[in-house]
């Protein structure tokens, strides 16, 4: 079988390095264009030859990398992962089409920062060895320090930058010790020394008084990245300092959430079950706070970072149930970060270019002056609530099944929140959008340019598409999450 995985994970690095051989720093943006490309046609060659029948990893390519400690180099995808790769490919080109007129200081830095991003993002849904897991999960964050350092839009970005990379630091140490444990205990049950492949993992038992150790390290590690309430005091601070574009990567990609279902849950099965109640309570509780907290915001992007911490306690609950209607559901949301919350975001830089601001009181009107952008505000904003018909509303729908059928109070709890979701949702639109124009700065504010109505449409579309036909993606995604199920009986 053709590996496309490796190169896929090349490109990104080769581009960054292309861009500083390029002979005008203006043209670090066609490279980094090219270079997404080529990516996201990767990704969807990965996707192609993908067999969704099988739940097992495909494609996978392996080669030593430490052998005296057993660490490989192992990529490969399952029907969880696959999906990850053409959406995260999608939404690194358009985050590079939303910087496109933005970035005038350092722009080799700032879309070589970019590409590196992109790789090793993209390597943390490939990675099926667990160190080599982390040392794309380190690695994605050195490129966030410099970005948010140096082209955020806050006067404390400095700050915000510091405090995302030391607590993101912290959290790496528990997920790390906990990897360690799981190597050592293969090595004391098998006699065959360490290993950290997953696939080895998952088919080694672990003590109970172990298992529950690294259900406890895992959740924790990933907790902090997901982020679940209370270690979410990071995402509002970064929401408002950092760049517009650039914060729609750490809302609209959850790769915490991705850990808990990749390895926290298979790997210590029987502490799941025992610690569901903490699962969903902490998922109903984050969901109820964001969005009640969101409903105080006078800002737009203080909103969506906090209907984000909002949204990501419904994919916790889905988590919690431990039943295929939920995982598949948790998975779809993830997915939908992507699409919805990246448009929401996407936007909201949109405006912040022509503004200046994403203040609600310095909004009033937009609609008049900028029609398609409020328009395509309003749909995302919809689809964050799961309208029917938009690809919201089958991943909400399965995941409050599944969460009324095993923890009704938590099941319950998450459609109030969806209630106060709407309420604070169509309240800042309506200051925002609609009302008297006095601005003269958002009179004068021109609509959405021609390659931002493009990417829009396409966003839109696909929202649309797998919101009217989810079967495609759930049919990917079944086999594999009926093998995560069954670890758990």
């Amino acid at each position: 079988m053709t590996d496309f995985l490796t190169p896929l994970l090349l490109i990104y690095p080769i581009g960054a390095l292309l861009i500083w051989l390029t002979p005008r720093p203006e043209s670090a943006r066609m490279v980094a264009l090219a270079v997404n490309g080529i990516g996201l046609t990767l990704a969807a060659l990965v996707l192609a030859g993908f067999d969704p029948s099988q739940s097992g990893f495909q494609m996978v390519a392996r080669t030593p990398w430490i052998p005296s400690l057993h660490i490989d180099y192992a990529v490969g995808v399952d029907g969880i992962s696959v999906l990850f790769l053409p959406a995260t490919a999608l939404l690194f080109l358009g985050v590079n089409l939303a910087s496109w007129n933005n970035v005038r200081e350092l722009p080799r830095l700032y879309h070589s920062l970019l590409l590196l991003q992109a790789g090793a993002t993209l390597g943390v849904f490939c990675a099926v060895d667990t160190l080599l897991f982390f040392l794309f999960w380190e690695l994605s964050l050195v490129p966030f320090y410099f970005l948010v350092g140096l082209w955020g839009v806050g006067p404390h970005r400095g700050y915000a930058a510091t405090k995302y990379t030391l607590i993101m630091l912290g959290g790496g140490v528990p997920l790390l010790f906990g990897f360690i444990v799981l190597a050592f205990n293969h090595a004391a049950y098998s006699g065959a020394g360490l290993s950290f492949d997953l696939a080895t993992l998952l088919g080694t038992p672990l003590p109970d008084h172990l298992e529950w150790l690294v259900f406890l390290l895992l959740f924790l590690g990933f907790a902090v990245k997901t982020p679940v309430f209370p270690l979410h005091t990071w995402l509002p601070l970064l929401s408002m300092e950092g760049p517009v574009a650039v914060v729609t990567l750490l809302t609209s990609l959850k790769l915490g959430a991705y850990g808990l279902i990749r390895f926290a849950v298979p790997l210590a099965p029987d502490a799941a079950q025992e610690l569901h109640w903490l699962l969903a309570g902490l998922g109903a509780f984050g969901l109820l706070y964001g969005a009640v907290v969101a409903m105080a915001q006078t800002n737009l992007r203080a909103m969506l970072a906090y209907s984000s911490l909002s949204h990501v306690g419904l994919v916790l609950l889905g988590i919690a149930s431990l039943n295929l209607q939920g995982v598949q559901g948790a998975v779809l949301q993830l997915l939908n970060f992507t699409l919805i919350s990246g448009g929401l975001f996407l936007i909201t830089a949109f405006m912040q270019q022509r503004l200046g601001s994403t203040d609600v009181l310095s909004l009033g009107g937009a609609a008049r002056s900028m029609p398609l952008l409020a328009s395509f505000f309003l749909f995302f904003g919809l689809a964050s609530l799961g309208i029917p018909g938009t690809s919201g509303f089958p991943a909400e729908l399965l995941i409050l099944i599944s969460a009324i059928q095993t923890h009704t109070g938590a099941g319950l709890a998450a459609l109030f929140g969806m209630v106060v979701g709407a309420g604070y949702f169509l309240n800042l639109y309506r200051r925002a959008f609609l009302g008297p124009l006095t601005n003269p700065v958002v009179a004068a504010a021109s609509d959405l340019r021609p390659r931002e109505l493009a990417l829009l449409i396409v966003f839109a579309a696909m929202i649309l598409m797998f919101g009217l036909h989810p079967t495609p993606l759930l049919d990917i995604i079944r086999p594999a999450a009926e093998a995560w199920v069954g670890r758990l009986h």
